[in-house]
């Protein structure tokens, strides 16, 4: 048998094994049409270096949509995600940027929907009784009214794109639990703020798969980079405050750009 024989052999039979495995082929960058689609997590606040063409949606150059084209060099990419969106103003205002040529999308959107910032700022300023209660309430939003609102911008991003690669990618967790903060949130509010994304990440991944999306979770990317870890990939209470809360560039390119690259 010649050597480009045993070599093609080889390749068949990792292929195969891969198929029976079940094993992810993530499709090549050579030719996409890649288009970025989402809230403030994929704009990129709080990275830094936002391009003055996107304003106030402050789209960073260290933001994982960003580096992803520019590591990859698709055929196209538009990046229309925008800071402060939510899965209606994803639907009414960025959705025009996909095209039935479109065949590689990333969206995140669902956490300015369930309230997000509000949230956060009544856990800092309130008491513990308060935050928590907030939380449950934004829950409570996650299990009933997100669903529909996601099903609905899945659905219009399929209508405009039906043969595209659409990738959901969630939301971190924003705190070690006993971890190195010695002030600020209650480990009761800590704990309460990390179950709440659990629950946001569980209804993505959900609504994501009965749309034939496929989710990719940030959990294991940003675990022992949270708040309160010593080596935080997330801005805590910060100047310019709208960055609070948000990925730092490391947490672009060391969190989110890992989690799309590995199903991209």
């Amino acid at each position: 048998m010649s050597v480009r024989s045993v070599r093609a052999t080889l390749a068949t039979l990792v292929l195969s094994t891969a198929a029976v495995l079940g094993l992810a082929q993530p499709a090549s960058a050579a030719g996409d049409n890649y288009v970025a689609l989402g809230d403030s997590y994929s704009s990129g606040v709080g990275a830094g270096d936002y391009t003055s063409e996107s304003g106030d949606c402050k789209r960073s150059t260290h933001a994982y949509p960003s580096l992803w084209a520019a590591a990859n060099s698709p055929s196209s990419f538009r990046f229309v995600a925008c800071s402060g969106a939510t899965t209606t103003t994803v639907a009414g205002s960025q959705l025009s940027a996909l095209t039935s040529s479109t065949t590689l999308v990333s969206v995140t959107a669902g956490g300015n929907d369930i309230g997000f910032a509000d949230v956060m700022q009544t856990c800092v300023l309130q008491s513990e009784a308060t935050c928590v209660s907030r939380v449950n309430t934004a829950v409570s939003a996650m299990q009933n009214s997100l669903p529909g609102k996601l099903d609905s911008l899945y659905s219009g991003i399929r209508s405009r794109s039906p043969q595209a690669h659409v990738v959901v990618l969630g939301y971190p967790r924003f705190y070690k639990l006993s971890g190195s903060c010695i002030a600020g949130l209650t480990e009761t509010e800590r704990g309460a703020i990390n179950n709440a994304s659990d629950v946001l990440n569980g209804v993505l991944a959900k609504r994501a798969a009965d749309a034939g999306f496929t989710f990719s979770g940030v959990v294991d990317e940003f675990t022992g980079h949270e708040l309160c870890s010593g080596d935080a990939w997330l801005h805590s209470v910060t100047i310019p405050v709208g960055n609070s809360y948000h990925p730092k560039a490391v947490g672009q390119s060391s969190g989110y750009l890992p989690a799309f690259r590995s199903v991209a």
